[in-house]
């Protein structure tokens, strides 16, 4: 019985030392008296898990703030900069790798684009853009905390990936081999509720509890918040909407189902439909050069958005009914094309949709583009570092 209670002050404690960080992190500065006052805690308790924190040095001191009467109080800020998250996003043509401070500050990043490599090509690549950015990470207690990856696939709750059919990829330990090679703590995720998650964080989803994203990149993936929280479903395989069936008698797809949503309002399908009405061009098409002939006016290639835009409609209108959203985010490469996609996939919306699920609902268009995913998958380092620092008792520095 004495076990069990020890225990419990053991996991209270923990419990208690969580709550004063998050109020730190969400309020800096702060003092010692106002973090008492906001967690209910008493100020006896408060100073000795501030003082944890600060040997810890995830929290520092700065100095003494506004004096309510008595004598100034000494603030206490966190210390974004105790450590360093890596997040990918691991597109099918290309890769981004971004380097944050532990609230998501941008600190470096790298890109590179590419076309049609294999498993072994892609992985050697991901190894440089994580070993660039390694070498670009400032000097801190920590060092890199840990490395998220998105993937455009189906992802156990084991973190293994199943399938990412745009890869051509299965059952993949992805995260075995960067663990294995880094020696550092890896997460992967889907890249679309990798980018629901910097949304809701980082972008315009800040201010919503019920967001669908919509990535539009090479293929579709949504990424589900509901009530606040991301929602991966019973094995971790929600928001696999891409590969619903918008057409019967559709085209077959690479999941081997046919009439996929991806495969008529995605970049791939915008690049072929591009490619089938200028057959006399030899250009290598790509959704750059496709924006760029829109913006100097040509009919053709807006046309080809507008119709991305009325496809994209078809499928988030399913969506709205049945998950009735305050919020649909489109994300990813085809949010650079707002321009021309816009109105005819809110002219669907407002034509399809029941008018009821259409009350207060926003849908916009992410201003973090690319950046969604990586952010998301940063934080989910990042958070994850500082539940296993507030949680673990030895704690190991990297």
């Amino acid at each position: 019985m004495r076990q069990n209670k020890t225990w419990n002050q053991h996991v209270v404690k923990k419990e208690n030392k969580s709550l004063v960080l998050e109020e730190i992190i969400e309020n800096s500065p702060i003092s010692r008296a106002d973090i008492a006052s906001s967690t209910g805690l008493n100020k006896g308790t408060v100073s000795s898990l501030v003082n944890e924190l600060l040997d810890e040095k995830l929290i520092n001191e700065s100095g003494p703030g506004k004096s309510s009467g008595g004598r100034r109080p000494v603030m206490l800020l966190f210390n974004q900069v105790a450590g360093y998250s890596i997040g990918i996003d691991l597109g099918v043509n290309y890769i981004l790798g971004i380097l944050t401070d532990l609230k998501g500050n941008i600190c470096s990043e790298k890109k590179v684009s590419f076309n049609k490599l294999t498993y072994e090509e892609m992985v050697e690549e991901l190894y440089e853009i994580i070993d660039a950015l390694v070498a670009s990470t400032p000097s801190s207690p920590y060092g890199i905390v840990g490395i998220g990856i998105g993937v455009p696939g189906i992802v156990d709750k084991d973190k293994k990936i199943l399938l990412a059919p745009n890869l051509n990829w299965r059952n993949v330990d992805l995260k075995g081999i960067l663990q294995e090679k880094y020696n550092i703590p890896v997460i992967i995720e889907n890249e679309a509720n990798a980018g629901a998650y910097g949304e809701k964080k980082f972008g315009v989803g800040k201010n919503h509890n019920n967001i669908v994203y919509v990535s539009v990149g090479i293929g579709i993936g949504v990424g589900l918040i509901l009530n606040g929280n991301l929602y991966s479903g019973n094995n971790g395989f929600s928001g696999e909407l891409g590969h619903m069936t918008i057409e019967v008698n559709g085209t077959k797809c690479s999941c081997g189902n046919q009439g996929c949503w991806e495969l008529y309002a995605s970049e791939k399908s915008l690049l072929l439909d591009a490619k089938r009405s200028d057959l006399q061009n030899t250009e290598d098409f790509s959704l750059e050069t496709i924006i760029d002939r829109a913006n100097s006016g040509e009919s053709d290639s807006i046309h080809l958005f507008e119709k991305t835009g009325k496809y994209l409609g078809v499928g988030i209108n399913n969506i709205i009914n049945i998950f009735n959203p305050e919020q649909v985010i489109i994300g990813n490469r085809m949010a650079e094309a707002e321009k021309w996609i816009r109105k005819p996939l809110i002219d669907w919306i407002k034509n399809q949709t029941l008018w009821f699920s259409q009350k207060d609902l926003k849908v916009d268009f992410s201003n973090l583009l690319t950046h969604s995913t990586a952010l998301g998958v940063a934080a989910f380092s990042a958070e994850d570092f500082l539940y296993h620092n507030i949680y673990n008792d030895d704690i190991s520095v990297i």
